[in-house]
């Protein structure tokens, strides 16, 4: 289950989601998205779709094949790793049937989600490098580690992706000015928007990939904005999520059609509101939400 805020600004329905356990702080960088994409132009775009990879949750190996076929036309899939209570072996076998199923010309990127030490990640990348990885995302936790493991595997010539050590980190520029990735998984909410975002790509210097933190729809297009606006765009993004659920805020919801989505507002009816509106009580607990992630705003902008 997925639990989200849609409000209606200037420009247009946005979005506030930050995950439950966030504390108030931390959600106040997704309240500033919401409002930087309600309430301000998103950059010019330079494509009018965004290429989006497939994400593979870290289920058995036999069920790949069916949540690979809801993304009709990907050409990457995205693989979730080293989740708790599984094996190296039930992700071997799990990233095997991605490779299967997209053939030797499908691109397969791993997201250990920073659960491995350093020497677990060391291993594990010897493990899967046969499934010709496109690259490795957040596979430990400090900054510290990933550059030591792209070190140690520099000569296997497998990048490292950087995700939590720039959205959960006090500075998302650390991990590239230290040399812990090869390149910068963004995502428009949890960084403070578009116009944010787009920031510290410009800063990082490296090759971005636009992602979500499963949005809706309306949250989604918070991300192909931002995909639309960089310069370059080297690999497919992780913005075909919408297709993981089995419903939607938007009357079209913005799944991937031959492998992409486009950069669009979706339209949101007040038919579909109400079919999904939360009960008097949670749409309590998040207005109580807003009101106490809005105050670390005010803050910010009275220093």
């Amino acid at each position: 289950m997925r639990e989200a805020v849609l409000f209606e600004g200037p420009l247009g329905w946005t979005e506030f989601s930050p995950f439950l356990e966030y504390e108030d702080e931390e959600a106040s960088a997704w309240l500033r998205a919401a409002i930087d994409f309600g309430w301000h132009e998103p950059p010019a775009p330079l494509r009018e779709r965004i290429p989006v990879n497939a994400t593979v949750p870290a289920v058995a190996a036999h069920e790949v094949a069916a949540i690979l076929a809801r993304y009709p036309g990907a050409r990457t899939a995205k693989v979730k790793v080293a989740e708790p209570g599984q094996t190296l072996a039930d992700d071997i076998a799990r990233v095997r049937a991605v490779r299967e199923v997209l053939g030797p010309e499908g691109r397969v990127r791993i997201d250990a989600n920073a659960l491995w030490n350093l020497d677990e990640a060391e291993h594990a990348i010897h493990a899967l490098a046969p499934f010709d990885l496109e690259y490795v995302e957040q596979p430990c936790a400090t900054v510290d580690e990933l550059v030591e493991l792209r070190r140690r595997i520099a000569y296997m010539d497998i990048p490292i992706a950087a995700d939590e050590s720039i959205r959960k980190a006090a500075d998302p520029l650390a991990v590239a000015h230290a040399g812990g990735a090869d390149l910068v998984v963004v995502k428009a909410q949890p960084l403070g928007g578009v116009h944010a975002a787009q920031r510290i790509v410009a800063a990082a210097g490296l090759p971005a990939v636009v992602s979500s933190a499963l949005d809706t729809s309306v949250g989604i297009a918070m991300g192909a904005h931002l995909a639309a606006a960089l310069p370059d765009l080297d690999f497919d993004c992780g913005l075909g999520t919408v297709a993981m659920f089995v419903d939607d805020v938007a009357d079209e919801p913005l799944v991937p059609v031959d492998g992409s989505i486009p950069v669009r507002r979706p339209a949101v009816s007040s038919s579909r509101l109400d079919a999904l509106r939360a009960d008097e009580e949670r749409t309590e607990w998040w207005h109580g939400r807003i009101r106490r992630s809005y105050r670390f705003i005010e803050h910010a902008a009275a220093l």
